[in-house]
């Protein structure tokens, strides 16, 4: 197969997943329709290596996870999280929930080295689940590898409906309240949903370089800031190998927001410099790459321990999160919606809730109540959850294997 034919195919791939996405409003994860296209092409037609030969060899995809990482570093800003406090500590809750009950439960039905896999892209999202399944590989671990993969892919089926359900009863509740007069909102929270909608837009000086000409400040000084960034987190990583084990892809993340308050990246840095759409696409292709070990076998071996740590983590995501939302004064529907978030993330939980929203109510002083009560706390907790702690924890559970 030529390398040309082999780019139009997986993109095309690529390219369907989003279609059915769009067209089924996220009901429909696009990654799920990805991998079920990439699995039947592995078991027909396509070459073993169609994503190498396509261009995207694994130190391609190693790459742009140094860069994506480093980048997800940049979106964090203290000051716009600290208003969200409590979504944080709900959050942080739900995945405790998680880790709990597999390590628990799961451990007995699964084993322990099933479940250190599935925790942390059950968490988050696709640099999570590349983590794993790497470290899985290497370990020569090939059923869980692809375990890593497929968790990753199937855990939205749970997450996306269970949430709508959850977020439509907390809509009527909320729009109750407000029908009876007992909710009043403030310009100040419909101007806080906003800033936090926009949070990821936002300008960020760069202070170290507020003298220099922004003609100067061209794609390739952003990425070049971005790579030094990535560059220095590695460095750290394997100095500190001798005395304690770090996941360089852990301290990316943290460069990334040092970097950021110190002036020297600007928020988004990638997409400023356009290279966010090609660096999740090559990672995204990597992603399914880890499937063409996949067998027929394989898969009906993982079904069982798919489903059950699935399940699993679910539950121990409301129990946590009801009893913290209960200490918080926060309706348990929301409590339990925030900590979901760590199945899908953004934009998915954009998504949802909006749908939520124009499903509950035509009126226009409704929808903005309800989008400055719910938006804030669902974007926070995807952030949170997908963001930074499955990226922590794919670091520390990768040295369990």
């Amino acid at each position: 197969m030529s390398q040309m034919l082999a780019l139009v195919i997986v993109v095309l791939i690529l390219f369907i997943g989003d279609l059915v996405a769009v067209r089924t409003k996220a009901w429909v994860p696009s990654i799920f329709v990805c991998a079920v296209l990439f699995l039947f092409g592995y078991w027909t037609f396509f070459p073993q290596d169609i994503v190498a030969i396509a261009g995207v060899p694994p130190v391609v995809a190693t790459m742009m996870m140094y860069l994506l990482i480093t980048n997800m570093g940049t979106l964090l800003s203290l000051q716009e999280l600290k208003n969200q406090w409590k979504t944080i500590v709900i959050a942080l809750s739900g995945i405790l929930g998680i880790i709990a009950v597999l390590l628990s439960v799961g451990t007995l039905l699964f084993g322990f080295q099933t479940v250190v896999v599935a925790i942390p892209p059950l968490v988050g999202g696709v640099v999570s689940a590349l983590i794993m399944s790497e470290g899985a590989s290497q370990a020569g671990l090939v059923s869980l590898s692809v375990f890593a993969i497929v968790i990753y892919v199937m855990q939205g089926f749970a997450g996306y409906p269970i949430t709508s359900i959850v977020l439509k009863k907390e809509g009527k509740r909320l729009l109750n309240l407000y029908r009876s007069g007992e909710l009043v909102v403030s310009e100040q929270q419909k101007a806080a949903a906003e800033v936090t909608a926009a949070a990821s837009l936002k300008k960020q000086e760069l202070k170290l370089f507020k003298n220099m000409p922004e003609k100067y400040n061209t794609d390739f000084f952003k990425f070049f800031r971005l790579a030094l960034v990535a560059y220095l987190a590695y460095l750290v990583s394997t100095l500190a190998a001798p005395v304690v084990s770090i996941s360089p892809f852990v301290l990316c993340l943290l460069f990334g927001v040092i970097a950021t308050s110190a002036g020297f990246l600007e928020k988004q840095v990638l997409q400023k410099a356009n290279g966010f759409g090609f660096a999740l696409m090559a990672l995204m292709l990597f992603i399914f790459d880890g499937l063409k070990r996949a067998t027929p076998s394989m898969m009906l071996e993982i079904i069982y321990p798919l489903v059950g740590t699935i399940v699993l983590g679910i539950i121990g995501m409301y129990i946590f999160s009801f009893i913290v939302g209960k200490i918080l004064k926060v309706s348990k529907e929301m409590a339990f919606a925030v900590s979901l978030t760590a199945l899908y993330g953004f934009p998915a939980d954009y998504i949802i809730t909006n749908e939520v929203i124009k499903s509950l109510t035509e009126d226009e002083s409704e929808r903005e109540m309800l989008t400055s009560q719910m938006m804030p706390p669902m974007l926070v907790g995807g952030f949170i959850t997908v963001t930074i702690v499955s990226v922590v924890l794919a670091g520390i559970f990768i040295g369990f294997l």
